[in-house]
């Protein structure tokens, strides 16, 4: 079983429902589904026709690709409730509400595991960039609060997926890219984290080197995980301790900040230089509609001496 580095990463792409957060899934979305439509009762809502509508809206996203997820989750969202998708705003403040109040409850079903905010500080210490790469299916406040009851912090993460700044879905080759993309790394330089056989490996298919933690392990497809990299998160802990510094990590951030900057204030240079080619357009049709303001004048005074 491979156990130690073997490559010389840059950053570290972590999964979190499983891998650094311990939850049975199955449990805890039957508990938020329940939640949820208790809440949307409490407003003033059907709980079914609610929580139907919000299924949907994630096999939408989980299943189909184009546009941005969360587009897809309220489009379907809409249809399925028979409304226009204008009337959204709603709906959209009541999911804001309940991640905000009642969502927090579903924090005691957590019990935290103390390594997994051990791994992150540490990488963060020795220099490696971060992402939180989790399934895109929820907004950034229900995101960073599951990461908050695994005892990290959100900021540690350069980038976390969320459903309104991703347009795929693990283990869609795709979510990956727009990742790797986004970070302007080669694939060799990222690890992934995760525990999920199915939807974090498929990185590996791109490049990425995989680590796969087995406290709340799925392997759907009796994936053979001699295979690959695996163990507790406590070995993962001993395998980061194991890792060198990454002195390039923070300075291809910085590179990466710079060129992001420089776009855009090129961008705005561009816009500026429309601008002011527009203003000096229009200053030329002025002059234009002054001279033949003066001209038909001329032309006047030479009718009225005819005359």
């Amino acid at each position: 079983m491979p156990t130690s580095p073997q490559r010389a990463y840059k950053a570290v792409f972590f999964d979190l429902d499983g891998t650094l957060l311990p939850v049975d899934m199955d449990g805890f979305l039957k508990a938020y589904f329940e939640s949820l439509g208790k809440y949307a009762a409490q407003h003033g809502y059907n709980p079914k026709e609610f929580t139907d509508a919000l299924n949907k809206g994630v096999f939408a996203m989980i299943k189909e690709e184009g546009g941005r997820n969360d587009e897809r989750f309220w489009r379907t969202f809409c249809a399925v409730l028979g409304i226009d998708e204008s009337e959204r705003l709603e709906y959209e403040q009541l999911m804001e509400g309940f991640y905000t109040t009642a969502f927090d409850e579903l924090g005691a079903l957590i019990t935290p595991t103390p390594e997994s905010a051990l791994v992150v500080n540490l990488l963060q210490e020795k220099g490696y960039r971060l992402y939180l790469t989790t399934m895109p299916l929820f907004p950034r406040v229900a995101v960073e609060k599951r990461v908050e009851w695994a005892g990290c912090d959100p900021q540690a993460f350069e980038r976390i997926t969320t459903y309104d700044n991703s347009t795929s879905t693990k283990p869609h080759l795709a979510y990956y890219r727009e990742n790797i993309e986004a970070i302007g790394l080669k694939p060799e330089e990222i690890l992934m984290v995760g525990n999920n056989t199915r939807e974090d490996l498929a990185a590996m298919q791109l490049g990425l080197d995989g680590y796969l933690v087995t406290d709340w392990l799925l392997n759907p497809d009796d994936f053979d995980i001699e295979s690959v990299k695996h163990g507790s998160m406590a070995d993962f802990l001993k395998f980061v301790e194991a890792l060198p510094k990454c002195e390039s990590g923070q300075a291809g951030k910085d590179l990466l900040d710079q060129e992001r900057l420089s776009k855009q204030a090129n961008a705005v240079g561009h816009d500026a230089n429309t601008v002011e080619h527009g203003t000096d357009a229009t200053e030329h049709d002025t002059d234009a509609t002054e001279r033949n303001a003066n001209a038909a004048m001329h032309d006047e005074n030479a009718v009225e001496r005819d005359a």
